[in-house]
């Protein structure tokens, strides 16, 4: 783990998901230095899911990103990620590792006092969740102020729905970071200058 991580949070994150299909590595490498990843594929069969993340880590060395892996901690340090994501982040690991938590609800919100980050989510309606309750702007803003790391956003955020962003430490997403949306949007150069 890096200390110098600790007082430099990435701010812009994309959370890995089947969707991006063989478009992933491509966004990836389109990210930000210094942005952040958190890699899921969960339903992989375990050497294929590690085959793509040591392909991802890859170009996260090359690219200066800061690359979690979702699920064990344990995992997490064997395979070398800066950081775990996950309920079960908190596991103790021989390997020091940066940790984070989703948080949905208030019971999420005091039950992740041991992670260094959590992403707060749903902030609008989510593809992935179609019709399911999401948080909007003011109890995201409820919520935010009962927690004292730092605070993500996440869920629904993409070109249009990032005008409406509520005050937090940075975002991410899905997806925004396909078909280059976000790149071609004008607040693209404010959120990537935030990264320096």
């Amino acid at each position: 783990m890096n200390d110098k991580l600790k007082n430099t949070w990435p701010r812009l994150w994309l959370m890995t998901d089947e969707r991006f299909g063989d478009g992933l590595l491509e966004a990836i490498k389109k990210l930000p230095q210094g942005s952040g990843i958190v890699f899921r594929h969960y339903r992989l069969p375990f050497k294929i899911r590690k085959n793509l993340f040591q392909k991802i880590q890859r170009i996260a060395k090359k690219q200066k990103l800061v690359l979690f892996l979702a699920g064990s901690a344990r995992l997490a340090a064997a395979w070398k990620a800066d950081g775990v994501h996950g309920r079960f982040s908190s596991q103790r690991t021989a390997r020091p590792l940066l940790r984070s938590q989703a948080v949905h609800n208030r019971r999420d919100s005091i039950m992740c006092r041991k992670v260094d980050f959590v992403f707060l989510s749903p902030l609008f309606s989510t593809r992935s969740h179609p019709g399911k309750p999401f948080l909007g702007r003011v109890k995201f803003l409820q919520l935010k102020r009962s927690i004292r790391q730092k605070v993500f956003a996440l869920g629904g955020i993409n070109a249009k729905t990032i005008r409406a962003l509520p005050a937090c430490d940075g975002f991410s997403g899905i997806d925004i970071w396909q078909d280059d949306q976000f790149r071609h949007h004008r607040l693209w150069s404010f959120w990537a200058n935030q990264q320096r």
